[in-house]
């Protein structure tokens, strides 16, 4: 007990079985997991599976603290896992260098108590919330963009994440275009932990709460949001394998954009989706992919206002 002691002096002496017993899903492993996955492997969560198709790069290493220069293209999984075995031998890390979407995050929520959501990807962070609603397990989802970020807890018996992100901004922050401070991503990454560990003991406080920090005034705020309506999930995210030959495919990115090709896609624009812009028969479903998923949802809502029909959403990464 010696290494549990000065946790359990504040948690209980009932804490640390459930801790042990206790399996999480961690999706994504940079900025936010690289604070996350060490305090809950140091606090002895039995079994983590750590989910991510992506590989070390430089510009993760300003706020990717689990990595170091000599881990550059290697997949995170592998390097994270490696890593936190060094920390805790009781933990058993399930290092998987895929990429999740709605196709698999069935099998990859199975089992599990509580689900971290790191990517910071809105398209994931919807996908997870719309499956944990369903299911009732809890998700700790969060996102930091430059100096500000957020931190919540949804599902499990609360709202998900569309009831406090019905709609998106015309524009979405990313790292890649606004940048992020590192230790921002350290001060949400832990709250994550934080609140995750408070739910595994049986504390279920953070779920229906949402906790916001700036760290230019050095201010948090926040607020609960545990009667808040939950919107259908529409239009919600399919998978590529999901496509189907009689869907009206339409792919957004521009000829220049990388990822998965969509040979039998008619191209077009977001802001060609108005009146008397591309439209399919009323028998067919549309399909609308791009890289992030941001300009399909852009397309879906001013599609769905002179059409009624069945819409999805497919984020295609790079």
């Amino acid at each position: 007990m010696s290494r549990y002691a000065r946790q359990t002096a504040v948690l209980g002496a009932n804490a640390q079985p459930r801790l042990a017993d206790a399996r999480v899903l961690v999706i994504g492993a940079g900025g936010l997991a690289a604070p996350g996955l060490p305090y809950l492997v140091g606090a002895g969560v039995g079994h983590i599976r750590l989910v991510d198709a992506d590989v070390v790069s430089l510009s993760n290493l300003h706020r990717q603290t689990l990595f170091r220069e000599t881990d550059l293209g290697q997949p995170k999984t592998e390097v994270a896992g490696r890593r936190l075995a060094d920390l805790n031998s009781d933990v058993r890390i399930e290092a998987v260098s895929t990429r999740m979407d709605p196709s698999n995050i069935a099998a990859f929520c199975e089992d599990v108590d509580l689900v971290l959501d790191c990517a910071d990807s809105f398209a994931v962070s919807y996908i997870a919330s719309d499956h944990c609603l369903q299911t009732g397990q809890p998700l700790i989802s969060a996102s930091v963009v430059g100096s500000d970020g957020y931190v919540g807890g949804f599902c499990g018996g609360k709202p998900g994440l569309r009831a406090v992100f019905p709609d998106l901004p015309d524009r979405l922050g990313s790292c890649d275009s606004d940048g992020v401070l590192g230790p921002s991503v350290g001060v949400i990454g832990s709250l994550q932990a934080d609140m995750a560990l408070a739910v595994l003991v049986g504390d279920r406080a953070p779920l229906g709460q949402l906790v916001t920090y700036d760290a230019r005034s050095l201010r948090f705020g926040g607020f609960r949001f545990d009667s808040a309506p939950d919107p259908a999930p529409n239009p919600a995210f399919i998978a590529p394998c999901d496509i189907a030959a009689e869907d009206f495919l339409v792919d957004l990115r521009g000829s220049d954009e990388g990822g998965p090709p969509l040979p039998d896609a008619i191209r077009s624009t977001a802001a060609a989706f108005g009146a008397g812009g591309p439209a399919p028969t009323h028998h067919m479903r549309v399909v609308l992919a791009c890289r992030s998923g941001l300009r399909a949802w852009q397309a879906a809502e001013r599609l769905s206002q002179h059409w009624q029909g069945d819409i999805k959403l497919l984020a295609l990464g790079d």
